[in-house]
């Protein structure tokens, strides 16, 4: 018998005894103990792979990384803190010493700010270009671009995205693509077989759908070839410095090697780890995605044929509807059915009033939330002149589409003539 400050720690459980539990487990641990040095020390030189320290990764976290991989069709991923996160690790990874990274300039506003001021200071540059306009994508390229990236359904304004065309844009130039998929979800449209290399997703939105856990998560396609322009990727191609003398593209190959890197120097770098219990509730909610998806797009597109009957509505922003501009790339990419994250411009002057018309719609909503949140199992209602994308100039704004009247809308679960009811008799608040 051991003494009790022994079988107070150590007692009812033995490292590695699977316990054949149905679903997977939450692993809440720190770290990991090795069977040998020999072990740790080869774990540690990514000579094994194994769990490492819960920073990188771990059982929980790979569970998630698998399956978002699967629903993408991708051949690896690395799931991380946040949707932000996995936005920064990627591209900072893709980018590299000296790299310039050319995205689209509808975007949601948090990533605008990590590119144009964040990536600023970390001395990478990034130009912004009319996601429409191919010849604008063609033109921003320079020598040192690394990487093309863009939504495949622009938030707030629901934008759809030419991939394919894209995605030969930068093919062409010997770069990968990176979309976010958040808006779009593996559901309703998989990039990676439109020709993009990189799928971000912000987890925290549908993928979790019950608005309790931020995550993060990029799929590797395994389309990207570093080995082609071996010395446009040292990170990749040359020796990795601080596990030994091999490259990562030598070891891990084509699929693999994006997600070592990510999670050997970048994640294990700066931080952005995610949460055992994060992971955990996350995976509860992809069980139910397709479900919800479908369900919210069908919601989304009733709301937006109703409101762009509503006198006091002079534009709505959907691609599902007829005389919507990316209409017909909806059609193409997007037959399962449209994003359910919208938004439409109310009908009021643009002057000094503009703001107080706009509250007294968002307050006077009583089922439709003002969360600064999407894909959320409740439909949200945000402001994102005054909320997610404010710290944008006027001239961004305009050229996202988004004007000081324009709200934008998250449809949920509830029933339909609920939320109908719920936006009419705001808007008759105006």
């Amino acid at each position: 018998m051991t003494g009790f400050a022994t079988r107070q720690v150590q007692a009812g459980y033995v490292a590695g005894v699977a316990q054949n539990s149905a679903v997977a487990p939450i692993h809440q641990t720190a770290a990991y103990e090795f069977g040998s040095l020999a072990e740790a020390a080869d774990l540690f030189a990514l000579r094994a792979t194994g769990n490492l320290y819960s920073r990188n990764a771990g059982p929980t976290q790979q569970v998630l990384e698998e399956r978002v991989a699967a629903l993408e069709g991708g051949a690896s991923a690395a799931a991380v803190a946040s949707g932000q996160a996995a936005v920064a690790v990627t591209l900072l990874a893709l980018a590299g010493r000296g790299g310039h990274i050319v995205a689209a300039d509808r975007l949601y506003g948090g990533t605008v700010d990590l590119l144009q001021e964040t990536f600023d200071d970390f001395g990478i540059p990034v130009t912004f270009v009319d996601q429409d306009d191919l010849d604008a994508w063609r033109a921003a390229i320079r020598p040192e671009t690394r990487a093309l990236f863009a939504e495949s359904i622009a938030n707030p304004i629901a934008q759809v995205l030419d991939i394919r065309a894209v995605a030969d844009i930068a093919h062409d130039a010997g770069v990968p693509l990176v979309i976010d998929n958040t808006v779009g979800t593996p559901h309703l449209i998989r990039p990676g077989e439109h020709g993009a290399d990189f799928v971000v997703h912000s987890a925290t939105k549908f993928l979790s759908g019950h608005g309790t856990s931020l995550g993060g998560v990029v799929v590797d396609q395994g389309t990207f070839d570093a080995s082609a322009e071996p010395g446009g990727w040292p990170q990749f191609t040359e020796p990795y410095a601080r596990v030994g003398d091999f490259a990562l593209w030598d070891r891990f190959g084509a699929g693999q090697a994006f997600a070592a890197l990510v999670k050997s120097k970048y994640v294990h770098d700066l931080g952005p780890s995610l949460s055992p219990f994060n992971a955990w509730q996350i995976l509860q909610g992809i069980e139910t995605l397709d479900l919800r998806v479908s369900r919210q797009s069908a919601t989304a597109l009733a709301l937006a044929q109703h409101l762009q009957g509503h006198p006091l509505v002079s534009a709505v922003h959907h691609p599902g509807l007829a005389d919507n501009r990316w209409h017909a790339l909806a059609e193409r990419y997007l037959p399962r059915g449209g994003p359910s994250v919208f938004s439409f411009d109310l009908a009021i002057p643009d002057d000094g009033q503009t703001q107080e018309r706009v509250a007294r719609v968002v307050d006077g909503l009583r089922v439709i939330r003002l969360v600064a949140n999407i894909g959320d199992a409740r439909s949200l209602v945000a402001h994102p002149a005054s909320m997610t994308h404010s710290h944008l100039s006027p001239q961004q704004r305009a050229a996202a589409g988004i004007s000081r009247s324009t709200i934008r809308l998250s449809a949920g679960l509830e029933d339909p003539a609920d939320l109908i009811a719920d936006l009419d008799e705001a808007l008759a608040l105006v």
